[in-house]
């Protein structure tokens, strides 16, 4: 069984996940990927509307949905997540994109800003599917934490649980490049290939930026650093990339 099956109603390849998301997202030939960021987040719900009627609007199937940024108030327990997920999930099992038990195409990235925060979770930008017969390739990068998943639980799995300390964010920083990494391997990708590098951290990361980002390219087309935080709690560092090259702000 491929590791990155095609989502053929969205026009798009992904790469497996867990239950709540994809690992990342590639358009198929003769399709881009473009990006709206809302020019403040969205409530789920409203987020989803507004996503609607723009794809709607382009004539495109909501299927087309191929990934969705979100921002929470603040971050989940365990079980929290669990049901901020199940919550989350049921729009796209409404929309056809996800039938209990098998894969979510859907990439995703939750995260939580420190500051200026949302009452409640929403949306901040989504990505989707358009025809283009000359399409340059491609993709975007689910979020990850310092912490593999599909296991028990976020925190038992953490590297370095509670060390914030330059070593310990070193090395939450190195596991989520590598990370970063494996997924856009997994799509045919590699850091040449970004259009842009999102970090969530609310931590002095000077060093990693120095000692492992630059240094991998992974900021070849600059960091954009969210002050942010990852949505589980005792997570620190977490990270996304992407190349979409044609973006959007809608006004909202």
């Amino acid at each position: 069984m491929s590791d990155t099956p095609i989502f053929e109603p969205g026009a798009y390849r992904y790469v497996r996940g867990v239950r709540q998301y994809s690992a990342g997202i590639a358009a198929e030939p003769g399709f881009r990927l473009e990006r709206v960021r809302f020019s403040r987040p969205v409530p789920l719900a409203d987020g989803f509307a507004l996503i609607r009627l723009h794809l709607e609007s382009l004539g495109r199937p909501l299927a087309a949905l191929g990934a969705c940024e979100l921002r929470s108030p603040a971050p989940f327990t365990e079980q929290g997540f669990v049901d901020f997920n199940n919550l989350y999930m049921g729009t796209l099992k409404a929309w056809g994109l996800y039938e209990e038990g098998g894969d979510n195409p859907v990439a995703r990235s939750n995260v939580c800003p420190e500051l200026h925060k949302p009452a409640s979770p929403s949306i901040h930008a989504f990505t989707y599917t358009v025809p283009d017969a000359h399409a340059v390739p491609s993709f975007v990068v689910a979020g990850s934490a310092e912490a593999p998943e599909g296991l028990s639980d976020y925190r038992t799995n953490s590297i370095r649980l509670g060390d914030v300390s330059q070593d310990g964010l070193m090395e939450k920083g190195r596991w989520v490049l590598a990370e970063m990494e494996r997924r856009m391997a997994g799509l045919g990708f590699n850091w040449a290939d970004t259009t842009a590098t999102q970090l969530y951290t609310v931590h002095n990361i000077h060093h990693v930026m120095a000692g492992e980002i630059a240094r991998r390219g992974a900021a070849l087309s600059g960091l954009d650093w969210h002050f942010n935080r990852p949505p589980v709690q005792d997570l620190e560092f977490e990270m996304d990339c992407r190349a979409v090259y044609v973006e959007y702000v809608k006004r909202v």
